[in-house]
């Protein structure tokens, strides 16, 4: 139910903005909420993945809490993802944690977007195909 009144919530935004719904727009929202993950930024440099779980526990079960951690220093990178076992529950906690406080800073709570797969440098294309040599 929270994802139809969110995906109502984006459609009337948009057609007050600007009249009309841009089909796109709707389509990637669509796609980033059919998703139990969301996106967690603003984390505190001390945050880890216990406490991340910990911290949105309370909306529901959380399936997987993971801080992502700079390679090279160990340290925090400030964001983190947490996915919960259903839409409706990371719905749920999105709208009670997007600019709350944690840890002493403000965080930034949205539907995760999934991955593209890079591509190579010529995927799809012949050397240096289209260039005059």
């Amino acid at each position: 139910m929270a994802f139809f009144n969110k995906l109502g919530s984006l459609a009337r935004q948009s057609i007050s903005q600007k009249g009309q719904v841009p089909m796109v727009s709707m389509v990637n929202s669509i796609r980033c909420m059919s998703s139990s993950k969301l996106f967690i930024g603003g984390l505190p440099w001390s945050t880890d993945d216990q406490t991340l779980k910990d911290a949105f526990s309370g909306f529901g079960e959380v399936t997987e809490a993971r801080v992502i951690m700079d390679r090279e220093t160990g340290r925090s990178r400030g964001f983190g993802f947490v996915r919960y076992d259903s839409i409706e529950n990371a719905s749920e906690a999105l709208s009670a944690m997007d600019g709350q406080n944690l840890g002493g800073r403000t965080v930034r709570v949205s539907f995760a977007e999934e991955r593209r797969p890079p591509q190579s440098y010529n995927d799809n294309h012949q050397g240096s195909q289209g260039f005059d040599n």
